[in-house]
């Protein structure tokens, strides 16, 4: 079914590469000021978690708090290892009987298998990969309430992020999800992949500009989203990663709860993800300097209208926003970007 919606894409003038849309005609027409956007994730993973233990078994596997949450809630939370190294930033949505994890691209075969692992037989846990079955769009912009609106949905502004319900959108019964997945306002909704290609041309219709991957990337950088084999490896944890809005630091035990209780209580995140705006490029993989030392490495890069941006892990030692650096030889400045937090217990993290 989902070859249905790629039809529908070419048609519309997609460059699609591996069943995925990388780039739409008129793309640098768009802008996050004045246009409501639409991205195709359905390539990310979609995974069901059912079973009267769902609830519990997520509350050990990850970071966030999943006992907090009703049906109709939702919440970023991160799948870290034994140490707390960060696996994939999931975002979960409760509803009455199963809990839908929407994982990375790359990460949909190893969260299933980490999830599986430690599924026992006592455990009233079924798992289930439903990313066939399933269509994934982000609707992206201040304007996506009047998008929303226009296909005879309800707008979910005043609810809190990860809130969701099921709604007819151009009478296709669609999951409306408080969230773009950015750190910009809009919503992710999911779909049956039949009804995939309907619901994408109305949107359409609608007015709604699509972008491809490439453009997700950008935006991804810009706002400072860690993606991982990137930002997200086993070389960081989510503390570093400026993922302190997906952590409960009062539930009890979990997967490398130790460790980042300890890095909390201590105070000892010794390298924290920043922004970097660079003049010319660099490879990411790049070490960082200020003056004679070294402070960090570029995990990603950019490139805008005017220079490059990237995001970089840096010594907390070393400074934050406005630090003067060089990436090889090439001068950039550290700088916020709206994604991260950062923060200890009792101060609150400031994006």
């Amino acid at each position: 079914m989902i070859e249905q919606l790629q039809q529908v894409q070419a048609a519309t003038g997609a460059t699609l590469k591996d069943g995925v849309a990388v780039r739409f005609e008129n793309e640098t027409d768009a802008s996050l000021e004045d246009d409501t956007l639409l991205c195709d994730r359905t390539h990310w993973g979609r995974l069901q978690v059912t079973g009267d233990d769902r609830i519990r078994f997520l509350h050990n596997q990850s970071t966030n708090d999943f006992e907090k949450l009703k049906p109709g809630q939702g919440c970023d939370t991160v799948f870290v290892t034994s140490t707390a190294r960060t696996l994939d930033l999931v975002t979960a949505y409760v509803t009455e009987d199963s809990v839908i994890l929407l994982v990375s691209p790359n990460r949909r075969e190893k969260i299933f298998q980490w999830c599986d692992r430690y599924i026992f037989p006592m455990d009233k846990v079924e798992l289930t990969d439903i990313t066939e079955e399933t269509a994934c769009f982000s609707l992206i912009g201040k304007t996506s309430d009047a998008i929303l609106i226009q296909l005879g949905g309800q707008p979910l502004t005043s609810e809190p992020f990860g809130t969701h319900q099921l709604q007819l959108l151009a009478n296709l019964e669609t999951r409306v999800a408080v969230g773009s997945g950015l750190a910009t306002p809009g919503y992710t909704l999911i779909v049956p992949a039949q009804k995939a290609a309907t619901l994408w041309s109305q949107l359409v219709a609608a007015g709604v500009k699509p972008i491809g991957s490439q453009t997700w990337e950008t935006l991804r950088i810009q706002q400072g989203r860690p993606t991982p084999d990137q930002e997200l490896t086993e070389e960081y944890n989510p503390l570093e990663a400026g993922l302190w809005q997906t952590i409960s630091f009062e539930k009890g035990c979990y997967i490398g709860q130790e460790t980042i209780a300890r890095l909390n209580t201590y105070k000892g995140v010794k390298q924290q993800l920043w922004g970097v705006r660079l003049q010319t490029y660099a490879e990411p993989g790049s070490l960082i300097t200020a003056g004679k030392e070294k402070v960090g490495t570029l995990t990603s890069i950019m490139q805008t209208d005017k220079d490059y941006i990237g995001l970089a892990y840096i010594r907390t030692k070393a400074g934050g926003a406005g630090l003067q650096v060089l990436v090889n030889d090439t001068p950039g400045e550290v700088i916020d970007v709206p994604f991260l937090s950062r923060g200890y217990l009792g101060e609150a993290p400031t994006a």
